[in-house]
């Protein structure tokens, strides 16, 4: 899933060097640009916004106090020609402060550290059990991938099923689908992905998971079939 960006500068050169810098990342993805405060809080009344290319010399408001009126501001990563605002802003916990003129090595150090920052996941597979960190509100949770029996997707957020717990994290069903081993999870549906090794039973509509029946998406069900019928796949192979 796309990082979803607005950048607020009134400066148009600057506006477009930020712009150009992002473009260089297929993970970006510029909602909107802004010359004003009172533009930017327009549309982020209107979109869901992720990450905030902030300028601090604004026409109507200063980026600062813009982003103090701000009652659940989204990750910002600030963009002016004077230092002398940098402790301030990073008082206020910005991902970074990009002084003007802006190279792309140091936009892409801090896009790089905003992505860190947020990262909602990693796998470890140097323990004895490979296991699955994720952040679940303010804190990051280990999960064995073991005990994960299927993953819901939820719009923006999914659902991961365990035995014991049920864990909800900002991320994307594509995204976990990419990460976690193909030989242990599937793909069942657009809303769902099962740990193979947890199947109790199924047919060609449904797959049954702890006495849970999951739907199997039209588009998914000759591969859901092919995996699910090799018999390898179901009875071998360990985490």
């Amino acid at each position: 899933m796309k990082t979803r960006c607005l950048i607020l500068d009134d400066d148009p050169l600057a506006r477009n060097i930020t712009y150009r810098h992002t473009q260089k990342f297929e993970t970006l993805n510029v909602v909107a640009q802004c010359m004003d405060t009172e533009h930017a809080a327009q549309v982020l009344s209107e979109v869901p916004i992720d990450l905030i290319f902030l300028d601090v010399h604004l026409p109507l408001t200063s980026g600062i106090d813009f982003l103090k009126s701000l009652a659940s501001p989204p990750h910002v990563i600030v963009t002016s020609a004077h230092r002398e605002y940098a402790w301030e802003c990073f008082e206020m916990d910005v991902v970074d402060f990009l002084l003007k003129p802006i190279t792309f090595e140091r936009f892409m150090r801090a896009v790089h550290k905003f992505q860190h920052l947020t990262s909602s996941f990693q796998l470890d597979f140097n323990a004895g059990v490979p296991c699955l960190f994720v952040r679940e509100n303010k804190k990051v949770v280990k999960i064995p991938l073991c005990e994960i029996q299927y993953v819901e997707g939820l719009g923006e957020y999914i659902q991961i099923h365990t035995q014991n717990r049920k864990i909800v994290t900002k991320m994307g069903m594509s995204q976990i689908e990419e990460k976690l081993p193909s030989r242990f999870f599937l793909r069942i549906h657009k809303s769902y992905l099962i740990s193979l090794t947890k199947v109790q039973a199924y047919t060609s509509s449904n797959v049954e998971i702890n006495g849970t029946d999951l739907p199997i998406g039209r588009s998914y069900k000759n591969t859901v079939m092919n995996v699910l019928n090799f018999e390898g796949i179901m009875s071998g192979g360990q985490f």
